[in-house]
């Protein structure tokens, strides 16, 4: 019994982690993120909260906190399209939430810019304002 119990809870745990999505995602590094946006192949997503977005984002990001349900329609058509998401910097883990939610609508290529916005304006990029 103690021999089928070990593989079958190995293929639970699998599935369990396969299914429920961990939110993590590959990170996507400054100069990629920049080569992306300025070639118009990436959809942003901010996570870090409306407050934080409306006093200055990544030019072009989606503000996570008030898109609610609205998010499949603010992504792109193609499932295999570059999103990132992102938060306030390396200690940060709050894009998970964007992670989760865009491959839950079936992205396949969903990938974490881990310096955040902290990171963005430190490199000395610009930042867009909210309403």
């Amino acid at each position: 019994m103690k021999k089928l119990l070990l593989p079958l809870l190995a293929c639970l745990t699998l599935v369990t982690f396969v299914f429920a999505g961990s939110g993590k995602a590959a990170d996507i590094s400054h100069d990629d993120l920049k080569a992306a946006i300025a070639s118009g192949k990436v959809t942003l997503i901010d996570v870090n909260g409306t407050d934080t977005y409306n006093k200055g984002h990544i030019p072009g990001a989606i503000d996570f906190e008030a898109t609610g349900d609205k998010l499949a329609t603010l992504l792109p058509a193609d499932k295999s399209a570059l999103v990132v998401a992102y938060c306030g910097n390396e200690n940060c883990g709050a894009y998970k939430m964007g992670v989760k939610a865009a491959e839950k609508l079936g992205y396949t290529n969903v990938q974490h810019y881990s310096k955040g916005i902290m990171g963005w304006k430190k490199a000395g990029e610009t930042t867009e304002k909210g309403k």
